[in-house]
């Protein structure tokens, strides 16, 4: 294992640790996060409404309306018990307080009259008295809120047993209750507490508790005691754990057992709100009593009564996201008990869950690793996507809550993680490859290298190359001279000057060739106009030899001048990795290379620095070219027309090009034997290439010298069989020496 593998396995683990602990300790984030996974579930699916004796009596806006605001006197509750009592309620829960006395009693509303008759007093009618009567040996169940003032708790009507542990201490606390009034709070068949979300700042209604505990007593919440009360049962029945104290694992009321988590909560699987679940007050407490329809409905049923009234704020959110009034919630508790569908957030979910973030975590981190970031990722993606289902699944059929939010976003940010820590340390390694390759390579290469599969394989291409070999002139001499560690010196400072240019112009350097330069253009990959790139980068050779000399950047002195040949051909050439599978390079071979080879060996008859063959000059219209005549390569059986590049596009258009182009192709088109006019207008063209610089005299003067080559080697064979007087032709040996080309004596014979 590398360093850098044990270090991102170090780190790695490192962060799936803390992610680990992060989830252990369920932040306030991670446990919202959680609830809105679970609300979006009961979206997906809600509990369907079904038709269950379960009713609510709703003192809603139109009861208001008919018989006044609230709150109502309690006689009109007595009414309201009495008639629900006798229409068959099995139960009747009233969620409200009654801990003050009413203030519309008679007897209350003229205590305080000045001189009342304390005898009168006491025989007008008292509403409490009348509400306490009225629910004497009913069915009907009282709530109480929970307060954190005073030291009143109510008693308890049933009685509460328990198998295994003592449970006790698992509900949710409380320290004192509302106090019930007395004649009510003693007639009671139930007292339950009305709290739905004690302790939580959630607004939205996700668990009931379905006790409360002030340590040694366990009181029951609103729901469970009508349920009880219905049933007729005395006792409840606590399943705790046999070995762990301070769990409440189900609670049996009657005939129904409602599964709980630790703490005795019921976790609500709400049906959306619907009005066949409500009757108005106004209904029951009619004049002309209730319809048979309502009576049918309350018959036998557990009758909750609440209000719907905007007014009252009795109104809470569901995970359904709808606003519903409070007493539906108890109502939809019992619905869900007498159905058997419950929600269930199992005890060892956190355990599963943190187990399963530290195991998907290090799972990710080794294939990031050691394997592959791509395969990690579809292990992720995989892993993913069977939380999720497998998640959606419990819940649809088996009611548990199981969060794949925790794993899933561990194991997004472990990835991310060991995926950024792989790739720094694999664009370091790269960077430190392209560091020591690009000594010997193009940037062009090491992208082809780097970018393309299978660009290390042995074989090659044809493709048109433009092809350049540069030479240095007088190296033998010069190394007669020096002593090897200032050769390599001279060599280094001027081939790294020279090389720079063809990298910078988009070209290849394939090799140094001692004193030479070998580059090629167009590929490893298309490079646009690369035939003007190729030219455009020996003129800036030029340009920067020019430099060192004048510079003396070599140390030669400033008497002595480094100078170059540039060749330059373009043409098909077979491209790619030559050489043995262990070791190889990158080059070009075939005819293209050859002939750019033998154009810069020319370069010293034709006395310029930049030839070009007519392929390539082709490819540069409006460059400062100047025909250098049709040459014998070595190894060639033909002749190739050359070029030599004087400029580029702005060379070729100034007025002294233009000038001396007139002057050239004179020469070119009316070469004279007679040696005086030909002298002559070779001088005038050496005249007008003085303002485009000193590299046009040699070639010129390389013009003069092979002319009089040719000429002398006419006479001698007797080519010019009839000369005049002053040393012409005849008109026919002229028409052939035009036929042959400006330069004849480079030109194949007729």
């Amino acid at each position: 294992m590398r360093r850098a593998q044990k270090a991102g396995v170090v780190i790695g683990l490192a962060l799936v640790m803390a992610l680990t602990m992060f989830r252990a300790s369920d932040p306030q984030l991670l446990t919202r996060a959680r609830e809105t996974t679970f609300d979006q579930y009961q979206r997906w699916a809600p509990r369907a409404f079904e038709d269950m004796p379960v009713r609510v009596i709703d003192i809603d806006e139109a009861s208001l309306r008919q018989f006044g605001q609230w709150p109502w006197p309690r006689e009109r509750l007595a009414a309201l018990v009495e008639a629900l009592s006798a229409m068959g309620a099995s139960a009747i829960a009233f969620d409200m307080l009654f801990s003050e006395p009413d203030r519309l009693s008679p007897r209350n509303v003229v205590r305080d009259v000045p001189g009342i008759d304390p005898m009168l007093l006491r025989q007008l009618p008292d509403n409490d008295e009348i509400f306490a009567q009225s629910i004497d040996g009913k069915p009907v169940v009282l709530g109480f809120g929970v307060s954190n003032e005073g030291g009143y708790l109510p008693p308890v009507k049933a009685g509460i047993a328990f198998t295994g542990e003592s449970p006790v201490a698992a509900p949710p606390r409380i320290r004192a209750a509302t106090p019930l009034r007395p004649e009510l709070e003693a007639r009671a068949a139930g007292l339950g507490h009305i709290s739905l979300n004690p302790g939580s700042s959630s607004a939205i209604v996700r668990a009931i508790p379905l006790f409360l505990s002030e340590g040694e007593q366990l009181y029951p919440n609103l729901a469970l005691e009508a349920l009880r009360v219905a049933q007729g049962a005395s006792t409840y029945l606590l399943h705790g754990a046999p070995d762990a104290p301070d769990i409440i694992t189900s609670v049996k009321i009657g005939d129904f057992v409602v599964p709980t988590p630790a703490a005795g909560e019921l976790w609500l699987y709400v049906s959306p709100d619907t009005i066949g679940r409500y009757v108005s007050a106004r209904h029951i407490l009619s004049a002309g009593g209730a319809s048979a329809e309502i009576r049918a409905a309350i018959d036998g049923s557990i009758v909750f009564v609440g209000t719907s009234a905007a007014g009252l704020q009795d109104i809470r959110a569901t995970a359904l996201g709808e606003n519903v009034p409070g007493v539906s919630l108890h109502a939809q508790s019992v619905e869900q008990i007498l159905s058997g569908r419950f929600l269930s957030r199992p005890d060892w979910a956190d355990g599963f869950e943190i187990l399963s973030i530290a195991a998907m975590g290090s799972l990710l981190v080794v294939l990031t690793i050691f394997v592959s970031p791509a395969i990690a990722l579809a292990a992720g993606l995989l892993i993913t996507v069977c939380a999720i289902l497998a998640s959606w699944l419990a819940f649809a059929y088996f009611g548990l809550l199981l969060d794949p939010l925790a794993p899933v976003v561990s194991g997004t940010i472990t990835h991310f993680a060991a995926t950024s820590f792989r790739f720094l340390i694999t664009d370091r390694e790269r960077r430190a490859i392209r560091h020591a390759f690009g000594q010997y390579l193009s940037p062009s290469l090491l992208y082809r290298v780097e970018n393309t599969r299978n660009a290390l394989r042995l074989g090659g291409d044809d493709r048109e190359l433009t092809v350049m070999f540069v030479d240095v002139r007088n190296f033998t001499e010069m190394s007669e001279r020096l002593a090897p560690t200032a050769v390599v010196g001279f060599l280094n400072t001027l081939l790294n000057a020279l090389s720079r240019h063809v990298t910078a112009y988009e070209g290849t350097l394939d090799k140094f060739i001692g004193d030479s330069i070998m580059a090629f253009w167009n590929a490893p990959l298309n490079v646009d106009n690369h035939t003007r790139k190729a030219v455009l980068a020996a003129l800036a050779m030029r340009e920067t030899l020019a430099r060192l000399n004048a510079e003396d950047a070599f140390g030669f002195g400033p008497e002595q001048k480094v100078g170059i040949g540039i060749g330059i051909h373009t043409g098909v050439a077979c491209v790619g990795n030559m050489g043995a599978e262990t070791r190889f390079n990158y080059s070009a071979v075939g005819d293209a290379v050859n002939v750019a080879s033998r154009i810069e060996a020319t370069c010293k008859v034709v006395g310029f620095d930049i030839l070009v063959s007519d392929e390539t000059a082709k490819a540069l219209p409006g460059y400062g070219l100047l025909e250098a005549g049709a040459l014998p390569l070595r190894g060639k059986s033909g002749r190739t027309k050359l070029y030599a590049v004087v400029g580029d596009e702005r060379t070729g258009s100034s007025k002294e090009f233009a000038d001396l182009y007139l002057v050239h192709e004179q020469l070119i088109a009316s070469f004279h034997v007679r040696a005086a006019a030909r002298r002559k207008t070779i001088a005038l063209a050496k005249l007008k290439a003085a303002a485009l610089g000193p590299e046009l005299e040699a070639f010129y003067d390389a013009i003069s010298v092979r002319s009089d080559h040719f000429l002398q080697s006419s006479v001698n064979d007797g080519d010019l069989a009839s000369r005049t007087t002053d040393g012409g032709h005849d008109l026919h040996d002229l028409e052939r020496i035009r036929r042959r080309g400006p330069f004849p004596h480079l030109v194949d014979s007729d």
